[in-house]
């Protein structure tokens, strides 16, 4: 009879453990209005550009090397909820420089080895995220530095991931699939990344909090649970090799011929109880061959770039408010 029992109860639980693994569960952080976030942004990038041309091309990209690291503190102005996914409006802005969080990069250093950043006063940016994951609505977004701007928009690809992702949720084991334009302002029409998402499996995970030299390292306490989500994602063009021109370089007589190409991989870690984005860390490939002419075809400009990125994006814990 215990046997039995036994048997009976190692089915139920079997049954109750299979269960919970097959319930869709929606990836949304829960959000409030007042609320703050950190977190750590880390975001390196090597392009090399290649040009060939008769003519001079002040325009030109340059190659450059970026380093850039620094913490962004968001705070939830307003949330709502709509018909399908929440609707928000946030402020975020990088902490000072006299918290040591700053955005600091390999380029930040003048001659004499000082950050030439250092009397930098705070600035902040407000933008939305609309119920399709679409970011809207940005402010002041040129106040911060081209640097502080990459990272920023690291950030909230990796943020606004969830948005993206199917309004009745997910299980384990599942794809989403989702195609987004390219944002960059290339010189080629028709770039879009097509996306894949799988929801891979639950695992563990803690938050980060900074050590006194500024490393990050796993925050004390009881473990999370988060959802592990890789999504793989490839760009793709739709515009002809021959005639790859973009509406903003017709206004301006120019006419562009070439391909771009790209593959970029993501790890995401979103917290089954927050719905927050816990880390994620993605890598990034791209190349470009274009030629950039007057729309008569003279003049013509042939730039050949190369670009690998990675970026790693860590919700921080017990972090001090910017300075005033």
């Amino acid at each position: 009879m215990n046997r039995k029992l036994h048997s009976i109860a190692v089915v139920f639980f079997a049954a109750v453990s299979l269960g919970a693994g097959d319930r869709r569960v929606r990836l949304l952080p829960k959000l409030q209005s007042g609320q703050t976030l950190t977190y750590l942004i880390r975001f390196q990038s090597d392009k090399t550009v290649k040009t060939e041309s008769k003519v001079v091309a002040p325009m030109a990209p340059d190659s450059a090397q970026l380093d850039a690291h620094g913490l962004l503190r968001v705070e939830i102005l307003n949330s709502q909820n709509t018909a399908s996914n929440p609707s928000i409006r946030a402020r975020a802005q990088f902490l000072n420089a006299d918290s040591d969080a700053a955005v600091n990069t390999s380029s930040d250093k003048s001659p004499d080895g000082n950050n030439s950043r250092e009397d930098a006063a705070v600035k902040s940016i407000e933008f939305t995220i609309s119920p399709d994951g679409s970011v809207n609505n940005t402010k002041r977004l040129d106040s911060l530095s081209p640097d502080q701007q990459q990272a920023w928009h690291q950030w909230v690809a990796r943020f606004a991931l969830a948005w993206t992702l199917p309004f009745d949720g997910m299980k384990p084991g599942e794809k989403s699939k989702l195609e987004q334009p390219e944002q960059s302002g290339a010189p080629i029409a028709g770039l879009h990344w097509e996306r894949d998402s799988l929801y891979v499996r639950n695992e563990p995970c803690h938050s980060s909090q900074l050590s006194p030299t500024r490393e990050a390292t796993p925050s004390g306490g009881p473990a999370d649970t988060c959802a592990v989500l890789l999504t793989t994602a490839t760009l793709r063009q739709k515009s002809s090799s021959k005639d790859a021109t973009p509406d903003d370089f017709k206004v301006h007589e120019l006419r562009t011929m070439g391909s771009a190409k790209g593959t970029s991989e993501t790890i995401t870690y979103i917290s089954l109880k927050t719905g927050l984005v816990v880390r994620a860390t993605e890598e990034t490939t791209q190349s470009m061959d274009v030629v950039i002419a007057k729309a008569d075809g003279s003049n013509g400009v042939h730039f050949n770039v190369d670009a690998k990125s990675r970026a790693e994006v860590l919700l921080v814990k017990d972090t001090p408010a910017p300075q005033p």
